[in-house]
Order: structure tokens, then sequence, then C-alpha cells
């Protein structure tokens, strides 16, 4: 059984994120509508404006916050994007839709609502939903009790249960989402110290190999030097033999560095897109199913290259990143926001190294500027020799 690649694993944390923002939309979007009903039925067409008004502010409010939600790291705010202005649209929508029916519990609700969307920090918000709880169960009572018998109380108290499981239900969508990607995060983590451990399994084998043969080199260069004067045919082929020991080390180590470079292909992309998402661009990877069997040789230094690229000259904010089959080619488009570059995209050696590298595999190297996006596209052989 095959184990899911990191690209996978990505798509999979990208799935999740949806999911959770229409969870909590959806919940938000059905319970204001189904209110909504009731209102346009029972109350004057002032009361209705405003309550469109307040639903629709509240929902905004709503969107605001989950994006800046997924943008936020686990363990700190994010200062560029303030939460206050989100949060204050949110409370004062919610208080305006439940002014307009005449409804305590509905203004409470929205407004923990908007408060339970904050990331706040550890420790908070277990504190702050439960307080929300009782206080919304505390407007319910309070409705409860000025309703009339004789009015919608059914409709009401429907409505009522609805909105009021729709702060806790988000905050749990969302406790789920942080579980999601701080699971994620260890995963990544794991990768990093899979490769540290892998840096220092070579150094240490590299340390052993020119250990070994430094050594018998200089072991030979030393006999060769004291037989030089009494016995110079032996001298010479303790010379010869030194000599074939240089070319047996420098084997060795080529050898030992293919090994080392021997990264999967889809690995090597998920690698990258993890880079540029810690530089603080937002990544999009799409890779071919298949693309464990692409020439990893040949693209994966064309990866590499093209992230340091993006990351030196590119002065965006988005990037993306996608591996394909076509025709009997593999196609690897790497494209990035290049507005605000502090250097045109592609001045020196990198593009003139990717083209030279793909051109010796009979592949080829395209790179063009879109607007404010630069596009590269290399395309090789199916089946290359390296």
């Amino acid at each position: 059984m095959s184990t899911p690649s990191a690209a996978t694993y990505a798509r999979d944390v990208r799935v999740t994120w949806w999911y959770t923002v229409a969870s909590v939309l959806s919940l938000q979007v059905f319970g204001l509508a189904i209110w909504a009903v009731a209102v346009v039925v029972n109350d004057a067409p002032l009361a209705v404006a405003l309550y469109l008004v307040g639903a629709v502010g509240s929902t905004a409010s709503a969107v605001l916050l989950l994006l800046r939600y997924r943008r936020e790291p686990l363990d700190d705010g994010d200062a560029r994007h303030p939460v206050w202005p989100s949060l204050v649209l949110g409370i004062a929508s919610g208080s305006l839709a439940g002014a307009a029916v005449g409804s305590l519990l509905l203004a409470v609700a929205l407004a923990a609502q908007a408060l339970c969307l904050v990331r706040w920090r550890n420790g908070i918000r277990l504190r702050l939903v439960m307080l929300l709880i009782v206080v919304i169960v505390a407007a319910w009572i309070m409705d409860a009790t000025r309703l009339n018998p004789g009015g919608y109380v059914a409709a009401v108290f429907g409505l009522a249960l609805f909105v009021a499981m729709l702060p806790p239900l988000s905050a749990t969508s969302l406790w789920w989402w942080d579980i999601v990607r701080e699971l994620d995060r260890a995963r990544r983590a794991e990768g990093r110290l899979a490769a540290a451990q892998e840096r220092l399994r070579l150094a240490s084998d590299l340390h052993d190999l020119q250990g070994h043969h430094l050594q018998v080199i200089a072991l030979q260069l030393e006999l060769a030097e004291k037989m030089m004067g009494r016995d110079p045919d032996a001298a010479v082929e303790q010379v010869r033999a030194a000599r074939a020991s240089v070319d047996e080390a420098r084997r060795g180590t080529r050898d030992l560095a293919a090994r080392f470079r021997g990264v999967p292909l889809p690995d090597e992309l998920a690698n990258a897109a993890d880079l540029l998402r810690a530089a603080g661009l937002t990544v999009d990877l799409l890779v071919d199913a298949d693309a464990g069997g692409a020439p990893a040789d040949v693209l994966g230094p064309v990866v590499r290259e093209s992230t340091t690229n993006v990351l030196k000259h590119g002065g965006g904010g988005s990037a993306s990143l996608s591996l394909a089959r076509h025709r009997g080619a593999w196609v690897l488009t790497v494209e990035n926001d290049a507005r605000g570059a502090a250097s045109p995209v592609g001045d020196g050696a990198g593009l003139s190294g990717i083209a030279e590298r793909v051109g010796t595999v009979g592949g080829t190297m395209d790179a063009t500027r879109l607007g404010d996006r630069f596009r590269l596209t290399v395309q090789v052989p199916e089946r290359v020799t390296a």
C-alpha cells in the first residue's frame, strides 16, 4: 500500500478548511433566512429592511473573520489585518437585526457568533464560549417570558433553538480546523526533521568516505616521497596508486551525492510549496497522480531554482506550482505574482541554467510575463536519460 504524498496531505488540509467555512456560513445563512421568513410574515416593512441590513452585515462580518482566521498563525495575532473592525461590524449588525425584530436572543446570538470566529489565545476561547452559552440561555429565557402565548411562540422557539446553537457549533468547527492545521504543521516539522537527519547521515557518510581515502592518499604520497631517491619506479607506482585513490574517492562522492538528491518529485514540489507559504505567499499546488515517475534528476533542480527565483524576484503575494503529463511529456509550470518586484524576474544565470539543463534531454523552457504575473513553463520528454 502506497503512502500518501505531501501534496495529497496539503490538498486534504485545504479541503478541510473549505468544508469548515462552508459549514459555518451555511448554518448562519440558513438560520438568518429562516428567521427572515418569520419577520416578513409578522413585522412591518421598516423592520424587515432593518433586519435584512443587519443580516447582510452579520454575514459579511463572518466572511471577513473567517478569512482572517485562515491567514492568522496558530500562536499569535496578525497585526497587518486587525480583527476589531470585522468584530465590531458583526456585533453591531447582530444588534441591529435583533432590535429590528424585537429579539434579544437574536442580537446576543449573532454577536456571540462574531466573537466565536476570532482566534483567541489558549484558554480564553473555551471560557468565552461557556460564558456566551450562559448569556444566550439567559437571553432566550427573557425572550420567552416576553412572548404572548397566542402568538408565534412555536416558530420562535424553533428559530431560537437553531440560532442559539450557531455560536457553539461554529466554535466547535474552528476547533476541529485548528486540530487539523496543527497536525499538518507537525507533519511538516516531521518532514523537515527527516531532511535534517538525512543531511546528518550524508555528512557522516561523506566524512567517513573522504577521511578514509584522504588518509590512504596521504600515506601513498608520503611513501612515494621517501622512495623517490632510491627507487623512482616504485615511487611512480605509489603516485599512480594515489591517483587511483583520488578517482575512487571522486566516484564515491558522486554516488553519495546522487543518492542524497534522489527525492521524489511530488515531495520536491510539496517542499517548494511549503517554503513559499512560509515566506508569506498563497500557493496553489497541482501534481499529477503519476508524478512519481517523472524525471526527478532533471526537474528537481528546476523546481529548486524556480522557487529561489520566486523568493528573490517575485515581490508578490501568490504563486502556483503544477506538474502534469501532456502528449508524452512532463510539463512543469511555475507562476507567481510579480507586482512590486525589486528586479526583473529572470535576470542572471538562473533561467539560462534551467534552459541548458532541460535542453540536454530534449526539453524546452518558456519564460513569459503576463501582465502582473510571471510564468515559467518547462517541458521534458516523458522518457529521458539523465
